[in-house]
This record gives structure tokens, sequence and C-alpha cells, in this order.
């Protein structure tokens, strides 16, 4: 495989990276009462030793009372949490990394199947998480005032724990993700609409508020995804000119990387074109991108959770894109959970030891 243009430096804003990959945020549920502990510090720590260009954190949620549906999803707030993800920071610095904490709130969900549920209702656009599906409360302008301001405090505190970078959680159906569909976001007020554009208000509120707090210079990063959890061939961006009145905005706000999730990197976002979600939203921005999806292996995320395995697979396909300049960063996730070498284990051509993946290792924070 010829990876070399994987691993040439990358520089924007605070971001200094050694090379082009990205650990991809991956929930792990390890955090009890939302404290990370010493085993999630090494978890990330070993990642960084493995030589991982930027660590972006597993979801961490903002100070909302129903930001989360687990009890195990780490907090961005409270003095505990944040001297944890301090802890985290410090530890990956030593070994040469550099890291951002992924900010979250999860917006309207299905309850947690261990029974714990958040102190006060879900909150949402809606009342929504998909099509009739209403499991919590509609979001008062209140509401969606003090949730903008938490966004903003939990990057500050990002800032000030020497952390390189945020990323913004806006996919995956969660809460910035229930504002852009039209399915859960039923408003009728300025964070409403009929169109995608409009929609956005929401998420370039949150963007601004972020801004405002960590500055011109500090790299921010929102997470895409145009399929949702409950509908896998869903598009918020039917053609390249929804897409660009939806991403625009966003980016108009201060938004200096899209990461743009799909299943598999491959595959097409429209017709007529081989280009994928980032190397479209990177034609109509001109910003930074970050592919993901399947990257290194045969199957894809949620095939996972279901009980499917998957093995090494070719990145020449990647690397193909990559030279073509579709995109700038690639996100890789199942392979760096389960093998923390796994990117040294690529730039030196070691394929023969590359891991497979099988649920079980989401089981465990592997060190080894």
């Amino acid at each position: 495989m010829n990876t070399q243009n994987l691993f040439s430096p990358f520089q924007l804003k605070t971001l200094n990276l050694r090379n082009r990959i990205v650990m991809a945020p991956m929930t792990r549920s390890f955090s009890p009462n939302g404290i990370p502990t010493e085993k999630v510090a090494a978890y990330y720590q070993k990642r960084a030793e493995g030589e991982v260009g930027l660590i972006l954190s597993e979801g961490t949620v903002i100070d909302r009372p129903s930001a989360s549906n687990d009890a195990n999803v780490p907090h961005f707030y409270g003095q505990q949490a944040l001297s944890g993800w301090q802890h985290v920071i410090e530890g990956v610095h030593a070994k040469g990394g550099q890291m951002g904490p992924q900010i979250w709130h999860m917006g309207i969900m299905d309850n947690h199947r261990s029974g714990w549920v958040p102190p006060v209702p879900f909150e949402g656009p809606s009342g929504l998480n998909r099509p009739d599906f209403t499991n919590g409360s509609t979001m008062s302008q209140k509401d969606i005032d003090d949730t903008i301001l938490a966004f903003g405090k939990a990057a500050a505190d990002a800032k000030k724990a020497g952390f390189d970078c945020i990323e913004l959680h806006g996919a995956h159906g969660y809460l910035i993700d229930q504002f852009f569909w039209d399915a859960t976001n039923l408003r009728t007020d300025v964070y409403g609409g009929k169109t995608l554009a409009e929609r956005t208000r929401f998420a370039t509120d949150v963007i601004k508020e972020v801004r405002k707090q960590v500055g011109d210079d500090f790299a921010v990063i929102i997470r895409l995804s145009q399929f949702k959890p409950a509908e896998y061939t869903h598009k918020l961006a039917n053609t390249p000119q929804e897409m660009e009145a939806w991403l625009q905005p966003l980016v108009d706000a201060g938004v200096d990387i899209l990461h743009c999730s799909q299943r598999r990197f491959w595959e097409p976002e429209f017709d007529d074109s081989d280009l994928n979600f980032a190397g479209w939203a990177k034609k109509l921005t001109g910003k930074t991108t970050i592919t993901v999806g399947s990257v290194g292996l045969t199957g894809e995320f949620f095939g996972a959770f279901a009980g499917e395995s998957s093995q090494p697979a070719s990145l020449d396909e990647l690397s193909r894109r990559m030279d073509r300049g579709d995109f700038d960063l690639v996100a890789v996730g199942r392979p760096l959970l389960a093998d923390p070498n796994w990117v040294t284990k690529i730039k030196t051509g070691r394929t023969s030891e590359l891991k497979g993946f099988s649920k079980e290792a989401f089981a465990e924070l592997i060190l080894e």
C-alpha cells in the first residue's frame, strides 16, 4: 500500500500535526458518573505514543441536565471531570500527540438499556428523536440560550485545560443534527424552517458562541453526517446546491474543519461524480475536511455493533482520493480502538501485523 501521503505534516491555527491520521471519536462509556479515570487517560496516551496525528475524544457532554442518556459517558463540566480531562491531555502531550474533546449534547434519546435516566426529560427541537418517536420535551428559547452558552463554556474549558482544538458533534441524530433534520425539527420560530439552510440557525449560534469563547486562532471542527442511525440512506442535502446551503453558514459562523461522517468513505455522495462527502464539502466550501468511514477495514461501524467482524483492508483507494486532493485528514475509528499501534504498523509497512475487529473490542479499553 502506498500510504506516504498519510504521513505528511499538517498545520492549521493551533494544530501542528505530525501526520494526517485522526483518531475518530468513539463512545466508550468507561467514565463512571461522567469522570474520566486513569485507564481512560492511559487509553488516549497509548494512541498518542502510537503516533496518531490528532486524537478526537469520545463524545463528552455539556452541562445540561439531560445532555446524556448514559451515566458512564464522560462530562466536560465540573471540577472532577475537568481534572480528569486535564490529566488526559497532559498524557497525550507527553507522548507528542495533539487532541481535542468532542463536545456533545445527545438531544432526544431512547432510554439507555441499563435503565439509567437523567434527572429531567431529554430535550430537543421538537421532542422527537426520529419520525413519530417522542421521548422528551421541546426546548424553550431559554433552554436553547442556556444550551448555546453551555457549548461555549465547554469549549473555553477545553482551551484552558490545554487541548489543541475542539470538535462539536453535529452528526448521527444528536441534538445539533436534530435541528438540521426536518423530521425532528418542526419548530416555527427562527430555529425551524422549511429549508435546510434555515435549520442551520441553532448550529451557527453554537459555533459563534464557541468562537467567541476560544478566540480566532483556536481550531474548531464540526462533525456532520447525511445519514441518521434511524435511516442509513437519508440525505439532509440531496444536491450539491443544498449541501452548500447547509455547510456555508457553518463556515461563515467560524468552523475551520468539516469532519464528514459516512459509513463507507469510498461511496459517492451524489450521482455523476465519485466524490465522497468530504470531497464535496471541500469542493463547495474550500475548507479543510476530514474523511471517515470504514477506513482500513472490510466492514462498517454500525455492523460491528450487530456482531459483524471485520478484517484489515487496503488503503489504496483512500490514498488515491487523498492524492487527488479530495480531503486533508483521515479519521480512523475501530482499527485504533482495537490496536494503539495501528499507525506505526501502517507507517513501517507491517501490514501482516494488522488486526481485525470484533464487537468484543467495544467491551474494554485496549492498551496493547
